[in-house]
């Protein structure tokens, strides 16, 4: 395939996990009632991280030691939000945890603004604006802030920092190894928080269940999915393509997980979608024409 086949193909995967991972929202709603929440991502990673290592040990075995340092970093940021977002939705509905974990795709240019020293549109900062008063209308009771909500929005932060990280390192050749070490690393880090009290394992056939969809397609094909993607678009417009995340994180949570609309959840969720989406409409609009995205990655 060419630059611009991989690009269209990028994208559709990078749509497809934003429907799984909108998905899995209620469900891990529910399953950390029975389960506690660090116990269910011990158990959902380690199954991952063996499956992965079992499958995928040649692709491993090829990675320089820089390039296991890379996954090992990424692995980290990603399995730091993970507990952090799953915690969080301990305590927060479904949907305003979708929507919140969605502020990374504003998150991530302001991000490369800092770290990479890029200039801040206006634009952005008028995003950045309707994503604060969203997450108000959202999150905000009275003039304070849910631990839920702040430990969600923590989880948005390393998210941002996980994009920014693929966008600058993944590359086709190194994508399935990157995403087998940082499993493990997410496994490794979810499972030294699990031990001090003991692994709860979930008890049902549901539960079960509910377990083994994330561990096959929230987390193996995700993770190799964004990182395969990445290495073909650039970071910010991989976040605006995650956008849909939270659309599909409210559906399955009205549809499947018994929550009621509102219009603070209407209106909030506008807000940040339409902050989202700006950011991405702008800077294309103003980007005469599009690097490949390899040409914007650092050799390992």
């Amino acid at each position: 395939m060419d630059e611009r086949a991989r690009s269209r193909l990028a994208t559709i995967l990078l749509v497809s996990l934003t429907a799984v991972w909108g998905s899995t929202f209620f469900l891990i709603h529910d399953l950390v009632v029975h389960v506690p929440p660090i116990d269910f991502l011990a158990v959902r990673f380690a199954i991952a991280a063996v499956v992965m290592l079992v499958l995928f040990w040649r692709p491993v075995r090829a990675l320089t030691s820089r390039q296991v340092l890379v996954g090992v970093g990424l692995g980290a940021l990603y399995g730091l939000a993970q507990i952090a977002q799953t915690v969080g939705l301990a305590t927060t509905p479904a949907s305003v945890s979708g929507f919140i974990t969605g502020t990374y795709v504003v998150l991530t240019p302001l991000l490369t603004a800092v770290l990479l020293r890029e200039r801040v549109a206006a634009s952005t900062w008028l995003a950045v604006a309707l994503a604060t008063a969203g997450l108000a209308l959202l999150s905000l009771n009275g003039l304070s802030v849910g631990a839920g909500e702040a430990v969600t929005l923590l989880s948005a932060l390393l998210y941002a920092l996980h994009i920014l990280g693929l966008g600058r390192y993944s590359a086709s050749h190194v994508a399935t190894g990157l995403s087998v070490v940082q499993m493990v690393v997410i496994a490794v880090l979810c499972g030294i928080g699990a031990l001090p009290g003991g692994i709860v394992l979930p008890q049902t056939a549901g539960q079960w269940a509910s377990v083994l969809y994330m561990v096959a397609f929230a987390s193996i094909l995700a993770l190799w999915a964004q990182t395969w993607a990445q290495a073909h678009l650039p970071a910010t417009r991989a976040a605006i393509v995650m956008t849909m995340e939270p659309v599909f994180a409210a559906f399955f949570a009205v549809v499947f997980g018994g929550e009621s609309p509102t219009w603070r959840m209407v209106a909030g969720g506008a807000l940040v979608l339409t902050a989202m989406y700006a950011v991405e409409l702008v800077a294309t609009r103003r980007r005469p024409r599009e690097l490949p995205a390899e040409a914007l990655h650092h050799e390992l």
